[in-house]
């Protein structure tokens, strides 16, 4: 490949948009292409390979995005991995930048949007489209209810456990295998932390532990 040109993986398991996108990025000379339909396809060849840019779909077949973008960001830190998904939920978000992706935008962005957003990350930036940041914001300009340490009912040392790792990114098939517990064993716990941090979901959960519990 000419080292000149940034160079991207599409992670994509839908052959249209694999193709769609890829033929959007070659359509530029500054950029050079290769198409995986598998996480688990890109990761076997990223080993003679390295791409630049990783543009990660999050729902693929077998091993998701989120789980490759973590493994990706472990072996190969300097490797720059952008979500490009219809996805817009919280808990997606988290995820994704939690196991490292470095940017957030969706399919349906524009192409010079998209483009823009792979030599943004390339050269440092962390790109994210308008309504996915426009969510992050409403999230941290959301008022919060206050609660002290000693209105706070005690996590237990397990409930404390599987918090630190749903604050690192993993998903309860990886907690539970982690931990040698069932997933429903999971739940159950996941829903004790949400009961007694007054919260419905892990973003709000992690946040009330830090700004009440420390990281005890």
């Amino acid at each position: 490949m000419d080292s000149l040109k940034i160079e991207v993986a599409i992670i994509e398991d839908q052959t249209v948009i694999r193709n769609g996108l890829a033929y959007l990025i070659n359509a530029d000379e500054n950029f050079s292409v290769r198409c995986y339909s598998s996480a688990e396809a890109a990761l076997k060849d990223f080993a003679r390979f390295r791409p630049q840019v990783v543009l990660m779909d999050i729902q693929l077949p077998d091993m998701n995005g989120i789980d490759a973008t973590r493994i990706i960001k472990e072996k190969y830190p300097d490797t720059q991995v952008m979500m490009c998904t219809v996805y817009e939920d919280d808990e997606k978000i988290f995820n994704a930048l939690a196991a490292g992706a470095s940017g957030y935008i969706l399919k349906k962005s524009s192409p010079t949007a998209l483009l823009n957003a792979i030599r943004e990350i390339q050269n440092g930036g962390a790109p994210i489209s308008s309504q996915i940041a426009r969510k992050l914001v409403d999230y941290f300009q959301k008022p919060k209810i206050k609660i002290t340490k000693e209105q706070l009912p005690e996590l237990t040392r397990r409930e404390k456990e599987i918090l630190k790792l749903l604050s690192e990114g993993y998903r309860n098939k990886e907690i539970a295998e982690k931990l040698f517990l069932s997933i429903s064993t999971i739940r159950t716990h996941i829903y004790n932390i949400y009961d007694k941090l007054h919260v419905q979901s892990r973003v709000e959960a992690i946040n009330k532990m830090r700004e009440n519990m420390g990281e005890n």
